[in-house]
This record gives structure tokens, C-alpha cells and sequence, in this order.
């Protein structure tokens, strides 16, 4: 919102001196944001002086008329000026810039030779000053004006004043006015405050001046109109609406349409004016229908949705109602005879109707945040004033005043309830006192009754008025007292095993990313998922941030994969994520909600009922890793990321969640959107909690991956709590070596004859590791070689040999009864 201090100063008595620095601290306490304050004085440098027109030479030769002048600015000798206008005479007084100087925009003014003439100088228009946005002429200053030539012409023209530009809060739409933030001033100061919409308007009359009917009561709950015939079509707005709406940013355009914007931002009521020879039949206020069409003011051509409201005559809809008019009824030049709306709108519609289009409209930004409903037939009244002044035209006695405004309802708060939310000391009385400030009507002493004032919408609850206490009695006054701070039991299981895992894979190597959880229809597709895969089956958003990823997620690897796509398209050639979060698992046999009521509490199977349609949110973890894992250099040869590397990141994540190696399994499985032949499933205790390995080569190239991407994807939530861990015991006794060369089949999984080992082996083993794997024909047909290395250890004594061939002897007895393994070499 932008305004001025002459503005404000009309209805609120600020005091004389008041600075620039006093007005931000004020307007920041009261909780409006200041954008800026700005001196206009300071906005044209050097010397714009008024100057009067001693002669004028007529220069010809050229493609447009141009005038040589002399004009005396109160030095000795007059100054010499080219000027190009022609709504001057000689005698006028005339605002001049010397050079030197320099106009708005950065436009320097020097002396220098045009037309074949010197000019020192130049003489200003209004949009030059930035007072209007008139091209057309010279500003030619009235014949009585006080100031002689050579006087500073900033205060002569209205360039002494200061410009306010503050963004409010979207609960207090009231505050997009001069008439709100005059009011919220003076009570800041404690100055005397005018209404400006304070004004004798006239009630509705018996007969309308225009058919008018509103069939939704809700989307507009008032509608009042007049109408002035006869106007005339050529008159312009006077300089100081100009002014006033040039330095609040909205450019001038003709007098009936500058007057509802003067008044919109003057009182903060938008209005609209109608052509009324433009009009076919009477005006119905509606809902939009399903195919209808409306072009607005701006050219645009939009189809309309049914929670939209029109305004229609007997062609359709001709407005979109508290957004933007339509072309069909706007006023155009030659126009004399007009219809002027005020109305009062429900803000959610008009809010939701904005975003749609995509309209964002100086009304529709007061219609969302709330408008005095009170305010239409002083709108009215005074618009009618103003243009009957300025351009004539007769009024039409007939007052039209559809009014289904609810009154305002009283709130109940309890006298003491400020001082215990806020800290401070306030008594009933002083809460009262602060509330009839902004225009409350209260009663009661211990227990207040609160009626707030039509133009506060957002005081619909007592914490509304406890928050307007804090704000009246001084933000700056409440102490900065932190909360007593109970016991605490530390982090949840869940919490520590989300730190730990995500600092383990930090560690590894692996980059941490935060995704959006939300996904495109065609991701399942794009995964390879099956038919009848329950990942299928997403959450759909009813008011999605983007139509095209209008899901929620049921895996991370889709918006994981997106990330690592997005990182090697910037030129990242190997690249390690990782990304914990939730997922959104819907219930599919769920039925709908039960209708929840709010002054009461719902009952456990209401509540039961409400949560059955929430979908399961488990907390997952996905690794994805494409390139080198380890990197070339001088030192050698770098490493691609394998297969086998997601599925080790899985371990470490299982590792660092505090289970144990000897309750994890690694099984070969097949699952989307991994690589049949190399995914791999992750057990604990038995139960899948996720699955790793190299995706699928489709799912490669329909993502515009590379080759040998590989991903990991584990249900954090499955996994057990972490034990209690005892500190380990050292022995200081020295280790035993020996590596074992197993023969067996292919297929038999290494992580299963590894536990083999280390069942066989007993408590006498510290470690078991897999170093090499080996295939060859003089294997056999289908076999392979795998090597361990055993470690043995006892914790009160050395090992002798016999114990330790002993321990190994039983490990590989076990693999060979179970695998039929026999040793390489034997």
C-alpha cells in the first residue's frame, strides 16, 4: 500500500514535526512492514524553480511546432528555453528546471543548442515531475499563485511531500487504505482521528435506478449501485486525484474509472464502473456455469469455473466479480452515462477465484484479506460527488441496496486472559480500554463482552483480541522470557536412528538431499513398477503446488532419481545421494470421512474413523550412486559403483541403526525397479526391510540415466530398536589367521555361506570377510570359488594351531553339509 503524508494528515492529526524515522517506528510497531519512506522533495535535484513566460517565438522549419521562450526565473537576465508544448502564453507561470538539475528517472538537465536556439534549461510537465501521467502540455501554474518567480517550485506543486509505501500482513486487509492506516496512527499517537467514510449517504429507495438481482447471497452478501447520465465524456481527472494515484502507483486513465480507484484507496472499498448504454437487460450476481467464457479488461479471454462469481446482463457474464470487469461493459471514451457498483464479496471466493486466473488485481488483494461491508453507499455517495463536480451529468435519486450482511458477533473474553498469555500485568480495565481504541464496543468488568467493529473481519476469536492487546500495549513492552524448560528424555529411538544413519552415510562419502515429496502420475511407469504393485497407488493432492506432480510419493527414488539426473546434466559425472523421509502409503479399502463438527470434541470412533483414511507415513531411505565411486588419479585406476556398493550402503545404514551384522541376511530377489539379475533384498530378523542392487536397464533409459546406476531403499521404521550395547571385551591375546577356499555352486549366495562359517566356527571366531571370488572351467560346470578370511581369537589365552585348524575344520564341516562345499585344493 502505497500513500502520502498530506493524505494521512487529512484524517488523522499527526504531530507538525514529525520525522521520516518517527513515522517507520511507528507504522513497524503497529505491525506493518515499512517498504520505504521517501521525501518527494528529494526525488528531482537542483533548482525547479517557477518561472514566468516573458516571450514566445514561434519556430518554423521543423516536423512539429517548436517555441523559443525567454522566461524570468529570478536572476538578472531572463533564461533562454526551446519547448516543444503549446498550452502555454506569455505572462504564464511555468515550473522550470535549471541545468544542472536532474528530473525523476535520472534525467539531467544541461544547457545545450537545439533547434538552431541556445536552451538553458527546460520547461516541466507533469510527467516529467512525476505528478501525472499528462505528456500533453507544460504544467502552467494558477494566475494567483503566491510565489514569485525564481521561488523553490517543490512546495507550489505538491513536490514537498513524503511518500509511505508499507506491505501488510494478510489479516488485515483494513490496513489497505488511507482511512485504516490513519485510524491505526492516530492510535498509535493518541490523536484525533476522521472518518472520511464518516458521511450522511442515503438509505436504499423503493425503486431501483437499475434491474439488479443476486442470486448467491454467500459469494456477495451486498450489492448497491447509482447512476449519473449524462456526464461529460471528455473531463479530466484534477491534478490532485492524479497526483494521489500516481504516487500509489496506479496510473491515471479517465475520471470515472480514477474516481473508484481514488475511493479504493482512499476508504479501501473497490468499485467498478459500467457503461450503461453498453448494458442489455438487467444485472444478475451468480456463480459461473460450466463453458462459460469471459474476456477481461486486460484482453485475456478466460474460461470460467463454477466457484467463480459473475456479473451478468442478459449477453452472459460481463465481470468477474471482485477481480476484474469485463470488456463488453467497461467505460470507453465517449461514455456519458454510467452505472457505479460498490459491493462486498466473500473473501475466500474472490482469493480462490485470483489465484485460478492468475489475476492478481489491486481489488482482489483488498477482497482476500476483508473490506468493511459497511462501506458501499459511502463509496457510492461520494464518488457520485466527485464526478458530478468535475464532469456534470445528472443523478438518479434511486439508491440500489441488496444488503444480506450479517452483523459482527460479540466475543466473550475473560479480563484476565491478556495478562496470563502475554506476561504482563494488563487489568480488565486496560485490556477495554486498548480495545475500544480500534473501534470494539465492550461491556463487563472481570468478563468482557467484544463486539468488534465492521471493519476488523479478522476478529472472529477472544485469541484475536489478546493478539490486538499485545499489539496496542507495545510489542517492545513484552519481556524476553524464555519457557521453563521441564525434563526431557532425549531423542526417540526413531530420532537417534535417523541421526545416525544419515551422519554413517555422510561419512561413506555420500551426499545428503531433501527432496519434494511430491510426484507426476507417470512415475510408476517411469520405475518399471508391476501392475498391481501397491507403490501404484499415490495419495492425489486436491490443491497441488504443480498440476504435473499432483501425487505424493509411495517410494523416494523417484524424486531421488530426478536429483541425480538434474546433477549430471550439470555436469557431475559421479555422484553419490542419499535422502531420508517419508513416504505416503494410502489405505485402499478406507471409506470416507465422517463429517466432523468443530464445537466439540469428536468421539474416539470419529476420531478412529478420521485417522483410518490418513495414509501410512513410514520413514525410508534411498541411496542412488552413478560414476566412479572411487576416483582415478596418480595413484591408478579409478572404480565404478557397482551393484554391490548400494547394497553395502544398505549395511551401513543397517549397521548405524545399531543392528547387529549377525541379524542381517542378503538375499537374491527380483523387485522394480532393480535389475533382476542384480538386486538384491535386505532382511533383519528374517523380515525384508529394503532392497538395493543396479536398476533396471529400462528404468535407466526411460529416466535418461547412465548405465550401471545403482540405488538402495530400506524402511527405516521396520528396523528394531537399537540394544542396549555392552562395551566390548578386548582380549590382549593375539589373533589367528586363516583363509579358507570354498568350491560350491553359483547360485548359493556368499553372505549365506558366510554365515555358514561363522555358525561352524563357534565362539572362537572374531571375524569372518570374503576376499576373493573366483570362476573358472577347471571349477566345473557352474561352480566358483569363494575365499574367506577367518580371524580367531580367545579372550584368556593364546590359541594353539590344533584349536584354531579345529575351529576352522568345523566351519567348513557345516558349509559342506549344507551347500556341499569342499575346499579348493583338497
Amino acid at each position: 500500500m502505497k500513500t502520502s503524508l498530506s493524505w494521512l494528515r487529512e484524517y488523522v492529526e499527526l504531530p507538525a514535526g514529525i520525522t521520516a524515522s518517527e513515522l517507520d517506528t511507528a507504522l513497524t510497531n503497529l505491525g506493518m512492514e515499512v517498504e520505504g519512506i521517501v521525501d518527494q522533495a528529494g526525488t528531482i535535484l537542483g533548482d525547479l524553480v517557477v518561472g514566468r513566460v516573458l516571450t514566445i517565438e514561434e519556430l518554423t522549419g521543423f516536423k512539429k511546432p517548436i517555441r523559443f521562450c525567454t522566461v524570468d526565473v529570478g536572476n538578472s537576465q531572463p533564461q533562454e528555453i526551446v519547448c516543444g508544448a503549446r498550452n502555454f502564453a506569455e505572462g504564464d507561470l511555468v515550473v522550470v528546471i535549471l541545468p544542472g538539475g536532474e528530473l525523476p528517472g535520472g534525467f539531467k538537465i544541461g544547457a545545450r543548442k537545439t533547434y538552431g536556439r541556445n536552451s538553458h534549461g527546460m520547461i516541466c510537465s507533469g510527467a516529467e515531475l512525476g505528478l501525472s501521467g499528462d505528456h500533453s502540455g507544460i504544467v502552467v501554474l494558477p494566475a494567483d499563485t503566491a510565489a514569485a518567480p525564481g521561488a523553490d517550485a517543490r512546495p507550489v506543486v505538491g513536490l514537498d511531500d513524503v511518500l509511505v509505501e508499507v506491505e501488510v500482513t494478510p489479516d488485515r486487509g483494513y490496513e489497505m487504505s488511507v482511512r485504516g492506516i490513519a485510524r491505526e496512527l492516530a492510535t498509535y499517537f493518541g490523536v484525533p482521528f476522521t472518518d472520511p467514510a464518516a458521511i450522511a449517504v442515503e438509505k436504499a429507495t423503493a425503486e431501483a435506478p437499475y434491474a439488479v438481482s443476486v442470486e448467491d447471497t454467500a459469494g456477495c452478501d451486498r450489492f448497491a449501485a447509482r447512476v449519473v447520465r449524462g456526464i461529460d465524456p471528455n473531463a479530466q481527472s484534477p491534478d490532485w486525484m492524479q497526483r494521489r494515484l500516481i504516487q500509489a502507483g496506479i496510473r491515471a486513465i479517465s475520471l470515472p474509472v480514477d474516481i473508484t480507484n481514488y475511493l479504493m484507496l482512499e476508504f479501501g472499498q473497490p468499485m467498478h464502473v459500467f457503461d450503461l448504454d453498453r448494458l442489455n437487460g438487467g444485472l444478475v450476481v451468480r456463480r459461473a456455469r460450466a463453458g462459460e467464457k469471459l474476456t477481461t479488461l486486460d484482453g485475456v479471454a478466460r474460461s470460467l469455473d463454477a466457484e467463480d462469481m459473475v456479473i451478468c446482463d442478459e449477453t452472459g457474464p460481463i465481470s468477474l466479480a471482485a477481480v476484474m470487469g469485463g470488456e463488453t461493459s467497461e467505460w470507453q471514451e465517449g461514455t456519458v452515462n454510467v452505472l457505479l457498483e460498490a459491493a462486498h464479496w466473500d473473501p475466500i471466493m474472490v482469493g480462490r477465484t485470483a489465484r485460478r486466473h492468475r489475476l492478481f488485481s489491486e481489488a482482489a488483494k483488498r477482497w482476500e484479506r476483508g473490506v468493511d461491508p459497511a462501506l458501499p453507499l459511502a463509496a457510492l455517495r461520494k464518488a457520485v460527488d466527485i464526478l458530478v463536480e468535475h464532469a456534470g451529468g445528472d443523478v438518479d435519486e434511486r439508491i440500489l441496496d441488496i444488503d444480506h450482511v450479517a452483523g459482527p458477533v460479540a466475543l466473550t473474553l475473560p479480563g484476565d486472559a491478556p495478562a496470563k498469555l502475554i506476561g504482563l500485568p494488563y487489568t480488565a480495565a486496560q485490556t477495554a480500554d486498548l480495545l475500544r481504541k480500534i473501534g470494539c464496543e465492550v461491556t463487563g468488568e472481570d468478563v468482557l463482552s467484544v463486539l468488534p467493529p465492521t471493519w476488523r473481519p479478522d476478529l472472529v476469536a477472544p485469541i484475536d483480541l489478546i493478539e490486538e492487546v499485545a499489539r496496542l500495549g507495545g510489542y517492545n513492552e513484552i519481556p524476553s522470557v524464555l519457557p521453563p524448560a521441564g525434563a526431557s528424555r532425549g531423542l526417540t529411538p526413531a530420532q537417534k536412528r535417523r541421526r545416525s544413519v544419515g551422519r554413517a552415510l555422510a561419512e561413506n562419502g555420500y551426499v545428503e538431499v531433501l527432496s519434494y515429496p511430491f510426484v507426476s502420475p507417470g512415475t510408476a511407469d517411469a520405475l518399471g513398477l508391476p501392475p498391481a504393485d501397491p507403490r501404484r497407488s499415490a495419495v492425489r493432492l486436491t490443491n497441488p503446488l504443480s498440476e504435473e506432480e499432483p501425487l505424493l510419493r509411495t517410494t523416494l527414488l523417484g524424486p531421488l532419481l530426478g536429483t541425480l539426473k538434474r546433477n549430471i546434466g550439470r555436469g557431475r559425472r559421479d555422484v553419490a545421494l542419499f535422502e531420508a523421509g517419508t513416504v505416503f502409503l494410502p489405505h485402499l479399502t478406507s471409506t470416507a470421512p465422517p463429517s466432523l463438527v468443530v464445537d466439540r470434541r469428536p468421539t474416539n470412533a470419529e476420531w478412529a474413523a478420521a485417522n483410518a483414511i490418513v495414509p501410512e507415513q513410514p520413514w525410508h531411505l534411498a541411496v542412488v550412486l552413478a560414476g566412479d565411486i572411487e576416483p582415478a588419479g596418480w595413484w591408478g585406476q579409478g572404480r565404478a559403483a557397482t551393484w554391490a556398493d548400494a547394497i553395502e550402503a544398505a549395511r551401513v545404514a543397517v549397521s548405524a541403526a545399531g543392528v547387529s551384522e549377525d541379524r542381517v541376511t542378503v538375499r537374491a530377489t527380483e523387485h522394480a525397479p532393480w535389475h533382476p539379475g542384480r538386486c538384491a533384498a535386505i532382511l533383519v530378523d528374517g523380515e525384508v526391510v529394503g532392497h538395493a542392487g543396479e536398476l533396471h536397464p529400462a528404468v535407466l533409459a526411460a529416466l535418461e540415466l547412465p548405465k550401471r546406476t545403482a540405488a538402495a531403499e530400506i524402511d527405516l521404521d521396520a528396523l528394531p530398536d537399537a540394544p542396549v550395547v555392552d562395551a566390548p571385551k578386548i582380549s590382549t591375546f593375539p589373533p589367528a589367521l586363516l583363509d579358507v577356499a570354498l568350491v560350491l555352486d553359483g547360485t548359493v549366495p556368499a553372505a549365506e555361506v558366510q554365515a555358514a562359517l561363522a555358525e561352524g566356527a563357534g565362539d572362537l571366531l572374531e571375524s569372518v570377510a570374503l576376499f576373493d571370488v573366483y570362476e573358472s572351467s577347471q571349477l566345473g560346470e557352474g561352480k566358483r570359488s569363494l575365499a574367506y578370511k577367518l580371524t580367531f581369537r580367545a579372550p584368556d589365552r593364546t590359541l594353539t594351531s590344533e584349536e584354531t585348524l579345529a575351529a576352522r575344520d568345523a566351519a567348513v564341516a557345516v558349509t559342506a553339509s549344507r551347500f556341499g562345499a569342499t575346499l579348493r585344493g583338497a
